[in-house]
């Protein structure tokens, strides 16, 4: 997997994702309106939407690559449709 990704890139947004959720509970706990609340909810789906694109990406640029060049095509096909379908229920 890490030869699929930027590992370091994906640490990174990763712990950006972990302090915004620390600062949701933060927000919770001091009365923050839930209008401000639902923003930073909606700004970590998105972030975490974004790490799957990159994961996604980089599943295509070397995994199916490889399976469609050097493996079973058909079976590189129907196991990315399968991750097709678990990246689109993000």
């Amino acid at each position: 997997m890490k030869q699929c990704m930027d590992s370091d890139n994906l640490h990174r947004r990763l712990k950006k994702i972990a302090g915004q959720i620390n600062a949701i509970d933060r927000m919770i706990d001091e009365d923050v309106p839930c209008e401000d609340i639902i923003v930073q909810i909606n700004a970590v789906k998105s972030a975490i939407h974004k790490v799957g694109q990159i994961v996604m990406e980089g599943h295509i640029q070397h995994c199916v690559r490889d399976g469609i060049e050097h493996g079973d095509a058909d079976k590189t096909i129907a196991e990315f449709t399968k991750v097709i379908d678990q990246f689109s229920k993000i």
